[in-house]
């Protein structure tokens, strides 16, 4: 049996510390070859918690050649004994959720309470989910020829190597390396530069459990990390979450390669509200859907809400009234509902997208809640939620991602008006419908363009449930078998003559 594992840490400021100037290869904590670092700060008050390793193309080279020597006997073990060793990863993880969740809190400045601990107590249960399935990758016999012994068999691609975001990055790097993980792959991920701590102590508290070179972790920057993980040669698979721009670089160059990818990109979400809906139940879901716990930073946002005219005024009340009542403050207290945006850079940019809305005739801006009063947050990166009202389907508001606390309210005056707007964009990843009426709702899962369609509810992404876009939301599925299956193994036909 491996060893129990690392201690938890419950001061964060230490963890990060503690996780400073290293990546993990092979099985061990080791600086970047250069020895370079960058800064890493905290987005509440702009102070650094730590240096992480700028890994670069030499770091790329030396963990696919641990991965590639990692992954020749772990693909040999039994389907079943890796995801008995995957779900005792999950096992481990559980034991850290307190000290993920504040980590990852502080590098990425999202609310302790009412985000970064949930999102570290679903990383373990996804990896406690996907071990179960290990017995699932099995093969078929074919009915070809009644003299020749006709099947197919799932095999492992190699190494996939995994790009991950800042948003969620505990969560979506599990949804990409349990199911590798378990198909017999190997994995190298490459961490977001804004959010590199938590994600790196996760996969050292793995790396107890899983032989050495299965799983490495590096950190740096796209274009002299990422771009070398996607191009290497070694590289069989490319799984990645980000934005549009670059999920069509990661796609030229894979296709150079001729090698799978499965891309999770952006999002324009629609939630299209009846007048015989349920506002109460509607303005909880619009909560839940536009994530402003999580400062609007989702790719399923709902970022479009479409609600009929009759109750477009009463709709807009609620919804401010319930947005007014979170609190903005300290990440790390227990108190604090909605935390602070990650990066200078999105902070600009999200800034620049309100003064556009602000400036387009006809528009409102209805800033909700309240900037922290605490002295130690005034250099935080700090965004009020705003509800734009007055804006049309055309607006660049309604139409391009801005991965912050906006959300634009827009009236329809019938069902068909609101079908063709929720469609009239170039994402596809999710969309919502709130109504009484069965037909109408039938319709609407059927001809809303978007590959995650929920009626009366907006859940997050869940294990189990078959996620991912259409359109330039991405290609592939992740958090379901299929996607273990479809995404991470290749079937093999093998025909046995037995005449």
């Amino acid at each position: 049996m491996q060893s129990q594992g690392p201690t938890p840490v419950l001061d964060p400021h230490a963890l990060a510390e503690q996780m400073s100037g290293r990546l993990l290869i092979g099985g061990e904590l080791v600086p970047a070859r250069s020895g370079r670092t960058f800064d890493v700060a905290n987005p509440a008050t702009g102070v650094v918690i730590g240096r992480a390793a700028l890994g670069e193309a030499a770091d790329v080279d030396a963990a696919v050649a641990a991965a590639v020597a990692g992954q020749a006997a772990w693909r040999e073990m039994g389907a079943r004994e890796r995801g008995r060793l995957v779900v005792e990863c999950g096992r481990r993880l559980n034991e850290h959720v307190e000290e993920l969740g504040r980590l990852v809190a502080l590098e990425t400045g999202k609310a302790l309470r009412t985000e970064s601990r949930v999102e570290a107590s679903i990383l373990a249960d996804v990896f406690t989910f996907f071990g179960g399935l290990a017995p699932e990758l099995k093969g078929e016999t074919v009915p070809f020829n009644p003299k020749m012994l006709t099947l197919t068999q799932r095999e492992p691609l190699g190494v996939v190597g995994a790009i991950i975001p800042w948003n969620v990055p505990m969560m979506l790097m599990a949804l990409k390396i349990a199911p590798a993980l378990v198909a017999g792959n190997a994995v190298v991920v490459k961490s977001a530069e804004e959010a590199p701590f938590a994600v790196l102590r996760a996969c050292e508290i793995m790396s107890q459990v899983l032989p050495k070179g299965v799983l490495n972790i590096l950190s740096g920057f796209g274009p002299e990390c990422g771009g070398p993980l996607v191009a290497h040669p070694r590289v069989k698979k490319i799984t990645f979450t980000g934005s549009v721009e670059t999920g069509r670089i990661v796609y030229r160059t894979a296709a150079e390669k001729l090698i799978p990818v499965t891309l999770e990109l952006g999002g324009k979400s629609p939630m299209i509200v009846m007048d015989d809906a349920d506002l109460d139940r509607a303005v909880e879901g619009a909560m839940v859907g536009m994530r402003f716990t999580r400062q609007g930073q989702s790719c399923t946002a709902a970022s479009r809400m479409l609600v009929h005219d009759r109750v477009h005024d009463a709709f807009v009340a609620k919804l401010k009234a319930r947005v007014d009542a979170l609190r903005m403050g300290d990440p790390l207290d227990e108190a604090t509902d909605i935390g602070a945006i990650v990066s200078r850079q999105q902070y600009d940019k999200v800034l620049s997208y309100i003064e556009v809305g602000r400036g387009t005739p006809g528009a409102q801006a209805l800033e909700c809640s309240s900037m922290p009063e605490d002295p130690r947050l005034a250099g935080g990166l700090f965004v009020r939620p705003v509800l734009f009202t007055g804006l049309g389907n055309d607006s660049r508001l309604a139409r391009e991602e801005i991965f912050g606390p906006v959300t634009c309210i827009i009236r329809f005056r019938d069902y068909e008006e609101a079908i063709a707007m929720a469609n009239d964009t170039e994402y596809g990843l999710a969309a919502t419908i709130w109504t009484r009426d069965l037909r109408t709702a039938m319709d609407a899962t059927q001809r809303l363009e978007a590959g995650f369609v929920q009626v009366n509810q907006n859940l997050v992404v869940q294990p189990n449930l078959s996620y991912g876009g259409v359109k330039t939301s991405g290609l592939g599925k992740e958090a379901s078998l299929e996607s273990m299956l479809e995404h991470f193994t290749h079937k093999k036909t093998i025909i046995v003559n037995m005449t």
